[in-house]
């Protein structure tokens, strides 16, 4: 069976976190962790970031940052992770759920401009397979409208965004504050952990003291409450010195990575284009976006075709799967949607469906399982 992810391991992590427990500093913040840091600071133009245990972990951050309280609006896509609306739900939130593009599951910046009220306090455009949602109008918006911009990068790690000024632009560079993750499905890894991307200095000094569990422990901190609502979280954001040193041996083979993923991407791409399959739809990447090959999916003519087409892969041996659950039909946000019928979302929800992408996935592996798709569809 070809498995639908298989991490990537370049030979030095264990290396690495031999150097690290030999510093006899493990617990966080030590070289490791800062010299990840200063990497995507440097290469990817963010103007802080902080190494976390998650990616929920960033997002939570980013909602305590943003200082979201009860009964504020927060503006989320519905085809995304749980995590994505929950990081602002335990602050008190009230979720909005916007609607994908018709050709596309990013948050259709076209919506969102409806959906903001008095009571709205930020947006969070989720970078779909690590394709850039339209930041531009999200940006006016949320200039417009005096908001934050959040973005969940969680799958855009080395993945970029063309503005109407011409200028390109990491995506998680754009947002006030932005996640990423370093899940074992991701296109770097380790194992579990992700980041929080700073990018509006006004949250630099109030994310370190949240980052180290947020703890008020000195008179100036009891003496700034008011002003900045610190909070005591009662745990750490911070990982440990052991995921930045699995970290760091990914960083140094980044390119090599992302290289050979996009390459992979690009023959899915091709060998499947070329059959014309009807009611199959290719991923679309937007003029102003580019393709970091985190994710190659495909869109079926309806559910019913996407569970037929996955179990004819699973049985010639490659295991393909689905993705997420439109959030505004679960059972938690039944009674709290405001009714509002969602229907791409709902749509990638019941059709879409993710092929194995991995970087010691064979490319003749890749020519046969588009085979067997393409065998599928004849039948």
């Amino acid at each position: 069976m070809i498995p639908f992810n298989k991490p990537y391991l370049t030979g030095k992590e264990t290396h690495y976190i031999y150097d690290a427990v030999n510093t006899g500093k493990i617990s966080g913040n030590g070289k490791y962790t800062q010299k990840c840091q200063s990497f995507f600071e440097t290469t990817y133009g963010f103007k802080k970031t902080l190494l976390t245990t998650s990616c929920t972990d960033a997002l939570e951050m980013a909602a305590i940052l943003a200082n979201i309280k009860e009964g504020d609006e927060v503006i989320v896509p519905s085809f995304t992770f749980v995590s994505t609306a929950i990081a602002f739900i335990r602050q008190g939130a009230k979720i909005i759920f916007a609607d994908s593009y018709v050709d596309n599951p990013n948050i259709d910046a076209n919506l969102i401009e409806d959906l903001i009220t008095d009571k709205t306090r930020a947006i969070v455009p989720v970078h779909y397979a690590g394709v850039a949602c339209d930041m531009d109008k999200i940006m006016e918006l949320a200039d417009k409208y005096n908001l934050l911009v959040i973005e969940d990068a969680a799958q855009a790690i080395d993945s970029f965004y063309t503005g109407k000024d011409g200028l390109k632009r990491a995506l998680g560079s754009i947002g006030h504050l932005a996640a990423f993750s370093f899940h074992e499905t991701k296109n770097i890894i380790s194992g579990e952990g992700g980041m929080l991307a700073i990018n509006d200095d006004r949250f630099f000094n109030r994310a370190e003291i949240i980052w180290e569990k947020g703890t008020n422990r000195a008179e100036f901190f009891r003496g700034e409450v008011n002003k900045y609502g610190w909070v005591d979280t009662g745990s750490s954001f911070l990982p440990s010195e052991i995921i930045a040193a699995f970290l760091w041996a990914q960083i140094e083979n980044l390119n090599e990575i992302q290289d050979r993923r996009i390459l992979l991407w690009k023959q899915y791409y091709e060998s499947i284009k070329k059959s014309n399959i009807k009611g199959l739809q290719l991923p679309v990447i937007p003029d102003f976006a580019t393709n970091n090959g985190h994710m190659f999916y495909l869109t079926c003519s309806d559910g019913h075709a996407r569970e037929a087409l996955i179990l004819s892969l699973k049985e010639n041996g490659f295991y393909a799967v689905f993705h997420y659950l439109s959030l505004h039909s679960s059972e938690y946000y039944k009674d709290k949607h405001d009714g509002r019928v969602l229907s791409n979302s709902d749509k990638f929800t019941e059709c879409l469906v993710r092929l194995p992408l991995y970087f010691e996935l064979k490319e003749s592996e890749v020519v046969n399982i588009a085979e067997c798709i393409n065998l599928y569809c004849e039948c």
